[in-house]
């Protein structure tokens, strides 16, 4: 059985929107301007290297299909040669290598790719994919590289659910220019309320 990972650069306030730049957001490439440091670079690094499958929202795919298959490196090499999962209800078809589109129900897709893969899924961006798959308890651990700075607008990570959603923290730690690093894993159990 797979797990699904959530991996995002947000800011203090929430925001997760253009973190890498080029979608004409005001703030495009704001996660550029804070050095995340070695400890940063090798934390996404490893990250990279324990993927085993990507699971990305269409316009997520469609930005990293115009960026990695041109690129070298350990990334791209991992991006380019690992599958992807694509889910869009507009999308007919992918070109990026070993890409497959689902466009069934976004909580049933998922689930089957963690019922039928082994390793782990990982969730780049893709704001509206996220909030589902938290809505749906689909999300077995979240990774959250948190940047000092307020961009008070932009598309945010977290949006409305129906209840409740407990994690618990399994990893932090702050790297580069005051970058936290924190690492949430879904709690097994919700605290009792008194």
């Amino acid at each position: 059985m797979g797990r699904i990972i959530v991996t995002e650069f947000v800011s203090l306030d929430g925001v997760m929107e253009a973190p890498g730049g080029g979608e004409g957001f005001r703030y495009d490439g704001w996660s550029f301007e804070i050095d995340r440091g070695e400890d940063g670079n090798q934390f996404k690094l490893d990250e990279t290297r324990d993927s085993d499958a990507l699971l990305l929202g269409r316009r997520t795919y469609e930005g990293f299909a115009g960026a990695w298959p041109s690129r070298e490196g350990d990334f791209a090499d991992k991006f380019n040669n690992m599958p992807k999962y694509v889910i869009s209800k507009t999308l007919d078809k992918a070109e990026w290598n070993n890409s497959t589109v689902l466009s069934g129900d976004v909580a049933e897709e998922a689930a089957n790719l963690r019922r039928t893969l082994d390793g782990n899924i990982v969730v780049h961006g893709s704001a509206q994919l996220v909030q589902t798959l938290l809505e749906h308890d689909l999300v077995d651990e979240l990774h959250l590289m948190v940047f000092p700075v307020v961009l008070g607008t932009g598309k945010r990570l977290f949006g409305a659910t129906s209840d409740k959603k407990h994690l618990r923290l399994a990893d932090s730690k702050v790297v580069g220019d005051g970058v936290a690093i924190l690492t949430f894993e879904r709690a097994e159990s919700a605290p009792q309320t008194p």
